[in-house]
This record gives C-alpha cells, structure tokens and sequence, in this order.
C-alpha cells in the first residue's frame, strides 16, 4: 500500500542507506537476476518471471502478483540480448511465470504513483523498446518467442505477450487476459498494447473496444475467437503442450545463427566536478552541465579497421559492438539521471577510412555474429531518435569524424553544424552504413529521411561518397549540412543557437522533434512512439489519473476517483 504521497525522486535518485544520489544501472548478468531465471536446453531457451517483491527499483513499493518496474524490465532486456549474442543455439524462447494462476499483473502501480512524470514517460519508453527488441529478435535474429500465460495476464503483463510471436493461454474457467488500465486507472496500456492489438494481431476495432474497457478481461475461447491468444490450454496438459509447441517454433526457424559470442561488461566511469557529471567508456564520452542544460555526447572511432569476426574469436569485443552497446548505456543514463538536460551536443572523433573499413568488413561478413552487430547498431541508433533531448552534431575539428555508421548519428541529429576550414579536412564520409544498412523506425534509411522530398539526392550523394570524404563546402551544397560557416561566425553561431534552443519550453520540443524525426510512411513502431507515447505522456499530467483524486494516484484506496468530465 501507498503509506505516503511524496513522489520517489526518481530522476535524482537517493540510496535509502547512505542518502547519497544513487546511479541506475542498466548493466546486468544472469547471475544477478532479481526477477528471471534464464535457463537454455538446446534449441529451446526458458525465460521465468519470478519477481521478488523485495527488491523494487526503489524503496517504496512491493512488487506483487508479478508486477514488474524498471529493475524487471532491465534483466528482461539483458537476457533477450544475451540469448542472440550469447546462446544462438537457442531457436526458441518461452516467457513463462513461477506464480501459479498468475502470469504477470503489469507495471507496479504503486510505483507509478509513487514516481516522477520524467520517470513514467521515460519508463514506458524503455519497456516499449524492450518489447521491440523482442519482435526484433524474432523477424531479424530467427529467435522466435512464446508466451506461456499459465494464469492471470494483465496490463503489462499482457502487453509483453502481445509482443511474442505466439500466446498460450491456460484454459482453467479463471485465467484471462486484460487491460484493465482505462477503467481503472484513466490511463493507457502504455507498452504498445493498444497498437499491437489492432494492427500486429487484427483484432477488430469494436471487439478491442470492448476489451479495453473491461476491466476483469476475456478468458477462454472467447480470448481464442476474438484472436487476444493462439492457444487456450488445459491445465493437465499444459506442460507438454508448451514443450511441444516450442520444439515445433524452433524447428521452424530459417535464419542461421552465429558463433557465442560472451558480452563482457562495459565499466564505465563517473566522475562529479561541480554542476558538471561525466561518464566515460573506452569509445563513449557523455559530460553533462548542469549549470546550462547542456550536455557532449563523445564517439572515438578506433585505431584501425577491424574484422569484426576475427577480433570476435580472440574473446575480444570488436569496435562495432563495443561502442555503440557503450552508446546505448550512456544514451540511458541521459534519458533517466539528467532530466534538466536539454540540449546535447554529439561530436565524433577519429579517421574517416577506419571507419568506412570498419563498415565494409561488417558488411561483408556473412556470420551470424556480424549479422547480431548491425542489427545491435541499428536498435541503438533508434534509441538515439527516440530520446528525447535536441540533439546537434558538430563537425569543427581535425579529427571529425563524421563516416559511415557515425554519419548516421549526424544524420540522426535535429541540426548538424559542420565547421568551413581553408584545407577542407573536416568533412563527412558515407559507407555501406548509410545505404539502407540502418533503417529508421519507419523502414527508410536516414539518408531518405533526409531527403524524403528529393529522393534523387540520396542515390546522388552516395555515389560522390564512393570517391571518397565530402569536405564541408560541398557537404553543405549537397544538403548534408544545417549550417556550415567559418571560423570567424562558427563559435558564434553554435553558442547563440545551443542557448536559443535550451531556452525553448521543453514539451514542445519533446513534440516537435518526435513529429519532424519519424519523415515517411507510418508503422508500428511510429504509432507507438509518436502517438501511443505521447498520448501517455498527457494522460500522466492530467488530474483524471495523476491529480489528488485521480484513479492513478487512488489506486488501492477506499476513496473513488473525481473525473473532469469535459473532454477534450
């Protein structure tokens, strides 16, 4: 129960022992699961939800019924990929429950409640990405996955079903299948229910109107009918109906698998000096001023072109893999711990030729290894277009290095500011990486995103990227540039521009940059993000749900919920 109102600092989070500000630590191994059991026999991998209510994310709440928060959701990220670079024997996952009769109850209210807006939202974005990585394990990594809902599946719970290839339901006259956040919370299903429900499983609009509104859910064969699951089960032959269906999925996987390949841990390094954090990786610099809302997002290309399978087989992790699990750690810590930080400079550092190497011999490679490492690059890049910050690249050194798959970050980038030097050394460089090697959330490369109404131009300036790096003068003529200046109006220009932006209302930016970044045609991954996600994130402020008696913040108490009727 909630014994108070005061909201977990979640965004500055505190240890309840030393009352010292306390890091969130998005690094895990198997061997410190609080919340799963992972277990491999042979082609089939066991993934079980097995939440300790005593170990929260923070103090404040007990994780009940299988209800999960951002610790929950951070092993389960682990483990999805630990099993692609890891165990790629296995061919099949099953997401099961050691609760019987209950399969998973959803987020933790209480800790909803209890926790920060930024919090929420930036919770919700990361379960969703999780969820995705989950699919995307499926449709690129031949991992397919099966979830086995012995018992009550709710809310979250059944959000994260929904995002394997097939659910199995026990068919015991109690177990259904729910959302019962409208009804009873007036918020959303937040992890991409809504969408997957009517665009990945078909079910029809007014039957999933129903569903939506009824807060006890649909067991049995009407949940079977109605397509809210694939299999509805006995109880007495649950067991062996699971194993068998998982064998059959296994079996029916095409995609060939790699070498194990074990992720060491990243290590990186905090330091404090005032109003300024800094946490550096090997490759990753991310150093964030406080004093100005401003923040320095650091890539370093490596010495020399790599291949990436013979680095792999020494137990070495190559540069391709290193840097950017090092990116997506940093691009978290971001999101959760510096909440105040508005505009983030992303800079690059090394040569050109490094990394177009590193991109070819990628590419080239046929293992399923290098295959798990362009797929790894194309979801953290997809991370870095759904944070929320203003994002502005920097080309005004030397060493710049804006090629290849690091062109993809200024690419990526709300305005990139490239730096006219009289020898025309800063420039940028496009590989293989930039031709349709990352797509975007919307399946188009960020070339064509770019120059989504001059598609000529894409095709035109990789092929003049194949001659060689493209100094600032020209990049800015071939539209590759947002302001290109020189180095008497540069400074000048970056400085007025980063406290321009910094000065602007921080929703409107997180609104505007979500619009203008997803260009093209919309999917399953715009819907959620660009409009599921937004709508959460205004439903979170708003007195129906987050007020003094709103149903979120009642939840669990006598007293009922106050709605402001008017609708907007």
């Amino acid at each position: 129960m909630v014994t108070s109102s005061k909201l977990l600092d979640t965004d500055d989070p505190m240890d309840p022992v030393t009352n010292e500000p306390a890091r969130v630590e998005f690094e895990t191994h198997p061997s410190r699961y609080k919340h799963w059991k992972l277990a491999v026999d042979g082609d089939v991998a066991r993934l079980v939800m097995a939440v300790d209510a005593d170990h929260p994310h923070r103090p404040g709440y007990e994780l009940k019924l299988n209800s999960y928060d951002l610790s929950v959701d951070i092993e389960l990220a682990d483990a999805i990929q630990r099993l692609r670079f890891e165990h790629p024997g296995v061919r099949a996952l099953v997401i099961s429950a050691d609760l019987d009769r209950v399969f998973c109850s959803g987020a933790n209210i209480y800790m909803l409640g209890l926790s920060t807006h930024s919090f929420k939202v930036n919770f919700c974005k990361f379960t969703n990405e999780t969820r995705l990585y989950l699919e995307d394990a499926s449709a690129l990594g031949g991992l397919a996955s099966i979830a086995a809902c012995r018992g009550t599946t709710a809310g979250g719970g059944y959000e994260l079903a929904l995002a394997c290839d097939e659910i199995m339901l026990v068919d015991d006259g109690n177990s259904a299948v729910s959302f019962p956040e409208t009804p009873l919370l007036a918020v959303l299903p937040g992890t991409g229910g809504l969408t997957r429900l009517v665009d990945k499983r078909k079910v029809r609009r007014d039957r999933a109107d129903v569903f939506c509104t009824t807060a006890e859910g649909i067991k049995g064969k009407r949940a079977r009918e109605w397509n809210l699951v694939d299999h509805v089960v006995a109880r007495t032959k649950w067991d062996e109906t699971v194993l068998a269906r998982a064998k059959a999925v296994a079996a029916a996987q095409t995609i060939t698998r790699g070498s194990a390949f074990a992720l060491p841990a990243l290590g990186g390094t905090v330091a404090t000096a005032g109003a300024v954090d800094s946490l550096a990786y090997r490759f990753v610099r991310l150093v964030v001023d406080h004093a100005t809302r401003t923040a320095t997002l650091d890539v370093t290309a490596p010495d020399a072109v790599e291949d990436p399978d013979a680095i792999a087989a020494t137990g070495a992790e190559p540069w391709a893999l290193r840097a950017f699990r090092e990116l997506d750690d940093a691009l978290l810590h971001l999101r959760f711990e510096h909440a105040d930080i508005g505009v983030v400079l992303v800079r690059t550092h090394g040569k050109h030729d490094v990394v177009r190497g590193c991109d070819e011999a990628l590419a080239k490679s046929t293992t399923g290894f290098a295959r798990e490492v362009r797929h790894l690059q194309r979801r953290v890049l997809k991370r870095f277009d759904n944070t929320a910050r203003s994002f502005y690249a920097v080309a005004d050194a030397a060493d710049s290095c804006f090629a290849g798959v690091l062109l993809e970050l200024a690419l990526g980038s709300d305005r990139f500011y490239m730096l006219l030097d009289d020898k025309g050394t800063i420039g940028v460089s496009t590989s293989v990486a930039n031709a349709g090697f990352h797509q975007t959330c919307t399946n188009m490369s960020r070339l064509e995103a770019r120059f989504y109404g001059d598609p000529g131009k894409v095709d035109a300036i990789l092929r003049r990227g194949a001659e060689g790096a493209i100094p600032t003068e020209e990049a800015d003529k071939l539209g590759l540039a947002t302001v290109a200046a020189d180095d008497i109006d540069f400074a000048d220009e970056l400085r007025i521009a980063v406290e321009e932006r910094a000065s602007l209302s921080p929703d409107a930016l997180t609104g505007m940059e979500a619009s203008l970044r997803f260009v093209g045609p919309e999917t399953l991954e715009t819907k959620i993000f660009g409009r599921l996600s937004a709508w959460q994130n205004w439903i979170f402020t708003r007195a129906n749900s987050t007020g003094e008696h709103g149903a979120l913040t009642l939840y669990g108490q006598p007293e009922r919920p106050q709605f402001q009727w008017k609708r907007t």
